[in-house]
């Protein structure tokens, strides 16, 4: 059997005024793809594979029109290429928002479906925190997304989708998807799966699984993403209309009856709140995430409001990863190693950020493969500072070792995330949220709200719901 392989990745904010271009995408082709430790999984199914190309970005913004076009057209070309094939697996997101489109996966997913006909069977795989339309459903046999927040089971669920391709086509039988929406919206800081209610209703899931029902699928959706198709949904891979029908209600009412139970993990509330927190606490590191400006939830990452107040208070060991300035790094390097010189930090992407004028001293310089990868560490009295040309999270203990950086020896690490990574969780003590301005912040209800369907929380009231599945125009049984 000779399966195509690829996809396109990443999350968008609508809220953001930076749009995503091509340099912001990682694009693996042909055999780059297959040799990736992404796509490793592959190694372990006994497939012919035709690589075709996969796009992933760090989340951001809407994705140019220009660079979706240029990425879809190569996309199609290379599958028209790799003709004649038994089947199609997709590694997707779910989030992605194209600047001027709704529903920019409904529109990748149909081309491929148009390109193929409407025999071939397609599996897909996503991100809990994906918007899954109805028109996604019709066009696709196959489902399976992550049940976990942070994202530690993202190999086997790849795995999982590519398994049931498989298995379908080796039996002959025709799986179809069950979609039932649930007009809720959570922010991924209120629902990870490391705390209840999530850690429960993710671990029922398989319980719902049988010889009918392959697959069931809890989707939080994606919040920042002010689209029709935004919104929670149960999604099940089955055999059975009924039998999908009835699992994907089951998840529905499950969700939804939880509703009110959803709350942010670690200690949460405004910054000078968590500072103050973070001043009377004596163990270290106190790491703190910048969660309104996360650039793994589509945050720009170049605001500078933690570091004015950081300034502000005159606080001593202390380090900041990282702000996204360019301008700022160039400075730097044009320096060097060493210099003081006065330097503005802070919204050099978008115009509405936080931003502070302060005196520096560069303590070291990382080049990186290009001018866009370079990163600076400055000193600003007590406050240590990462600087990176382009977007990017400090997510990882290798990120700071890079930089020749222990965050486990700062008193106060602050880090633009929500939850924290599963590399950074580990070493808080302990873990504080702040509640600060940006284009992900978490004051969900009062985000802009023209085009999601009325009737969703928490941007409208509603007292009552009844799930009301609906197949894939696909489902044959």
């Amino acid at each position: 059997m000779r399966i195509a392989v690829g996809g396109i990745h990443t999350e968008c904010s609508t809220y953001s005024p930076v749009l995503m271009q091509t340099e912001d995408f990682h694009v693996m082709r042909g055999d780059a793809l297959t040799a990736h430790n992404y796509f490793s999984f592959l190694q372990d199914f006994e497939a012919e594979i035709a690589p075709l190309l996969h796009a992933r970005a760090v989340p951001g913004g809407p994705v140019s029109r220009q660079t979706y076009d240029a990425l879809k057209t190569e996309f199609l070309e290379r599958l028209e290429a790799a003709k004649p094939f038994d089947a199609v697996y997709l590694a997707m997101h779910g989030a992605m928002n194209v600047d001027g489109m709704f529903d920019a996966e409904g529109d990748w997913i149909s081309a491929v479906r148009a390109a193929v006909g409407p025999e071939m069977l397609i599996a897909v795989s996503y991100d809990l925190h994906g918007n899954v339309s109805q028109r996604i459903v019709d066009q696709i046999d196959i489902f399976a997304a992550y049940r976990t927040a942070p994202h530690i089971d993202v190999a086997e669920t790849m795995t999982a989708s590519f398994a049931m391709l498989m298995r379908a086509l080796k039996t002959g039988w025709r799986p179809g998807v069950m979609r039932a929406a649930v007009p809720h919206l959570l922010p991924g800081e209120r629902s990870s799966t490391e705390d209840e209610p999530a850690k429960s209703l993710y671990a029922a899931l398989p319980d719902l699984e049988s010889a009918d029902v392959w697959r069931t699928d809890l989707m939080i959706g994606y919040v920042w993403a002010d689209e029709p198709r935004a919104t929670a949904c149960a999604v099940v891979t089955a055999t059975n209309r009924t039998a999908a029908a009835d699992a994907a209600s089951t998840i529905a009412n499950r969700f939804w009856n939880a509703r009110d139970e959803f709350r942010f993990g670690p200690t949460t509330g405004p910054l000078n709140e968590m500072l103050d927190i973070a001043a009377q606490t004596s163990t270290k590191p106190v790491i703190l995430a910048d969660s309104g400006d996360n650039p793994t939830g589509g945050g720009v990452g170049d605001r500078a409001d933690v570091l004015s107040s950081l300034i502000e208070r005159n606080w001593q060991n202390a380090l900041i990863a990282g702000i996204t300035d360019r301008p700022a790094v160039d400075a730097c390097f044009d320096a060097g190693v060493g210099a003081t010189l006065p330097l503005t930090i802070g919204a050099s992407l978008d115009p509405a950020g936080g931003r502070v004028t302060c005196q520096v001293k560069i303590c070291s310089l990382h080049p990186g493969d290009t001018a866009a990868e370079r990163q600076v560490v400055v000193q600003i009295d007590g406050v240590t500072v990462v600087l990176a040309a382009r977007r990017r999270p400090y997510h990882n203990i290798s990120d700071f070792a890079g930089l020749g950086l222990d965050p486990k020896s700062f008193g106060l690490l602050v880090v633009k995330s929500g939850y924290l990574s599963p590399d950074l969780a580990p070493i808080a003590t302990p873990n504080l949220m702040a509640l600060t301005d940006g284009v992900v912040n978490q004051d969900i209800a009062r985000l802009a709200n023209i085009n999601r369907a009325e009737g969703t929380l928490p941007f409208d009231q509603r007292d009552s719901f009844t799930p009301s599945p609906q197949a894939s125009a696909r489902f044959e049984n």
